[in-house]
């Protein structure tokens, strides 16, 4: 049986880089290279910078609004889903043989078009989701490289995918919300107002928990 919390396909699953090395941007680039002496690591969640950036508050609740009609027809399937499968519960017992079949049937066949319309949904906002990701990544890249040269880290680590090989860390080497504020002043939108006209700003740094 479908209930109503199986359409929630809104949650964020971007995906991007493991591993940022601002030595190596500067070897490519041909900017300037930290100074040399004791490695200095920066350790930051790509995804959390990106959702969090408020380009990326902007263009994910764009997204969330374009797909708000799909996830409410969505939950009205599932309803119809479930109230048919209630009413066959109940009456079952008043229902001839030949009744009871015949209810069943349409309730699969509900079912199946329910499903197939999720997983197109889910899909195709997954791949809008991972548009603006790539696109806004792209740009935080390199803000990224100038913010590394500037403040002389060897290398800046991500621990925003399970891969990531950072069991713990310092939380004052978590530099997200830093690489945030860099991005918001490189490209300037405005903080995005909810529903309730409240301003939503990124929030503040996380540690990346030890793994066990």
């Amino acid at each position: 049986m479908f209930h109503s919390s199986t359409i929630r396909v809104l949650a964020l699953g971007i995906g991007c880089c493991a591993l940022i090395s601002a030595s190596a941007l500067a070897q490519t680039t041909g900017a300037s290279r930290p100074p040399a002496g004791p490695a200095k690591v920066g350790i930051i969640n790509i995804q959390e910078a990106i959702a969090t950036s408020n380009e990326g508050q902007r263009d994910l609740e764009a997204l969330k609004q374009r797909f708000t009609p799909k996830q409410n027809e969505l939950r009205t399937q599932s309803e119809e889903i479930d109230s048919l499968a209630k009413q066959l519960e109940t009456q079952a017992p008043k229902l001839t043989e030949e009744e009871r079949a015949s209810r069943a049937r349409t309730i699969e066949a509900k079912k199946k078009v329910f499903q197939r319309n999720f997983d197109d949904a889910k899909v195709e906002y997954q791949q809008a989701e991972q548009d603006i990701a790539t696109r806004i990544y792209q740009k935080m890249a390199k803000v990224l490289e100038k913010f590394a040269n500037e403040r002389g880290y060897s290398a800046i680590l991500d621990v925003s995918t399970p891969q990531s090989p950072v069991l713990w860390a310092n939380p004052g080497t978590v530099i997200t919300q830093e690489l945030v504020a860099a991005y918001n002043a490189e490209v300037p939108v405005a903080a995005t107002k909810t529903s309730t006209g409240t301003t939503t700003r990124p929030a503040g740094g996380t540690t990346p928990a030890k793994r066990p």
